[in-house]
């Protein structure tokens, strides 16, 4: 059953929904955290390494982080997976380009595609940035976040890198979350307009926030 689902365009739709809330999730519960950068260093580190120890001592020491790590992984490759093999159905069903386009396709829908490659590429630079230090510059110090976010956004193509990335992850946000509730039978014609207000506000407020901390560190309110 399982099976026959997956290989449903409706199964794989599905998948990509569950796989985008769980990660929507995510996003505001980061976002929520990054916030607490304004509070100071203290705060900020104290806050990175109490996700280090949630759970103890019935969980030893990183085991939480490592299975929300776990959780996302499966999340964003089944979202890739789906949407890819979910594409390439597209272009086989429609071999030939349309003659004209949907006039009513909205600028993130159009990019829906490029968004999420780019946001792919996001990621993997993200991780080797402030989490592994591989690339990132000024020096990394483990167990000192606040400094390496500070070092981060106080490079102009960290930040131009970052707030491309947040950008998308707006445009994303508000087709994937309507998309979502429209495969998940959250959708109808009385609570259309309620979900495409909710999908613009989520996006609004993720990329606002996020973008919040690299505008703070360039302005001088975090440093």
């Amino acid at each position: 059953m399982a099976r026959t689902m997956w290989d449903s365009s409706v199964g794989k739709k599905t998948v990509m929904a569950v796989s985008g809330l769980i990660m929507l999730l995510y996003l505001v519960v980061h976002m929520i955290g990054n916030l607490k950068i304004f509070f100071g260093a203290g705060e900020f580190n104290h806050y990175a390494h109490w996700l280090r120890t949630v759970g103890e001592p019935f969980l030893h020491y990183e085991w939480t982080l490592w299975l929300v790590r776990i959780v996302l992984v499966v999340a964003v490759v089944a979202h890739a997976v789906s949407a890819y093999q979910l594409s390439r159905r597209d272009m086989k069903a429609r071999p030939s380009k349309y003659v004209h386009k949907k006039a009513r396709a909205s600028y993130a829908t159009r990019t829906m595609r490029w968004g999420g490659i780019i946001l792919a590429l996001f990621i993997v630079w993200h991780i080797l940035d402030l989490t592994t230090g591989t690339v990132h510059t000024g020096g990394f110090e483990h167990g000192r976040p606040y400094q390496n976010v500070v070092d981060t956004f106080s490079t102009w193509y960290g930040n131009v890198i970052y707030i491309v990335a947040v950008l998308a992850v707006g445009l994303h946000i508000r087709h994937g979350f309507w998309s979502a509730a429209q495969t998940l039978g959250a959708g109808s014609r009385t609570r259309d307009r309620a979900l495409k207000a909710t999908a613009n506000a989520l996006a609004l407020l993720l990329t606002a926030g996020f973008l919040a901390v690299p505008v703070g560190v360039m302005t001088g309110l975090v440093s």
